[in-house]
């Protein structure tokens, strides 16, 4: 498909993180450009892959400004400015809400970070409930909603307060497989809202993650002489689905490349 890229949109600048005497991250260089199709809006979705305890989580930590790296800095926006906590939204696997406020008042808290204005912010927020399937829903508290409808819920809630950066942790933990595939729909439909939203999905699903995403970012470390792991990770790999004509398919999993990729990830996991 044809495509062009941007100007850049996020980069991580040798970033490494410690945290007391332990290398998490080291040397983490990452650039991410705007993605331009013709006739498209296009957002962007990264899968962040690699085995457990690589430091996936602590990176995405890094990313949305909640952990200071070590040294290195994160850089965002067409203007790549250094990242302040609340640029970019994080939605982790519990999906924390107010309980004791409904589906509209959790919005509006998240909404009024960034909009001031009740007028505009309660218009946007019907626009998103709307767009998400959740106007019926508007007066209904946490406790009523399925763990899809929460999940959405806690997108929203993190598209209201932060500027076009998603991250999404473990988004498809626990869910059924027709469920998987209305999340993988509407993380697609989310990331194309808008020509800059970026979303980063940290999965231990990779076919899920790898369907849906035009980059795969895979974490790993170097070995000493004897074959151990040398504390700190970094991007050993980047695997560009665009390049490989496994980008915007809806039918991807029916095909032979994607089945060679699959392959060709399990063959590095194997090696981290």
């Amino acid at each position: 498909m044809n495509y062009t890229l941007d100007k850049t949109i996020l980069k991580l600048e040798n970033v490494s993180l410690k945290l007391g005497d332990k290398q998490i991250l080291k040397n983490l260089n990452i650039e991410l450009k705007d993605i331009i199709r013709p006739n498209c809006i296009t957002g962007q979705i990264v899968g962040l892959l690699a085995p457990s305890g690589y430091g996936k989580s602590k990176t995405l930590e890094v990313m949305s400004g909640i952990i200071t790296p070590t040294t290195g800095k994160v850089l965002i926006g067409t203007e790549l400015k250094p990242i302040q906590i609340g640029e970019v939204g994080v939605v982790q696997q519990n999906y924390p809400l107010f309980n004791h406020r409904t589906i509209f008042s959790n919005l509006d808290v998240a909404a009024a970070r960034t909009m001031k204005n009740k007028e505009e912010r309660h218009k946007r927020i019907n626009e998103l409930l709307e767009k998400f399937q959740l106007t019926k829903h508007s007066d209904f508290y946490p406790a009523e909603l399925s763990g899809g409808q929460r999940q959405r819920i806690a997108i929203a809630q993190q598209l209201l307060c932060s500027n076009h950066f998603l991250l999404l942790d473990e988004p498809f933990s626990g869910l059924d497989i027709n469920m998987i595939k209305e999340v993988s729909r509407f993380i697609v439909e989310i990331a194309n809202m808008d020509e800059l939203n970026t979303i980063i999905i940290v999965s231990h699903d990779v076919i899920s993650t790898a369907a849906i995403a035009d980059i795969l970012w895979i974490m790993g470390k170097d070995k000493d002489e004897k074959g151990n792991d040398i504390d700190g990770a970094y991007i050993k790999y980047i695997i560009d689905l665009m390049e490989r004509d496994l980008a915007w398919h809806e039918d991807i999993e029916t095909m032979p490349k994607f089945h060679e990729l699959l392959n060709q990830i399990r063959e590095i996991f194997k090696t981290l």
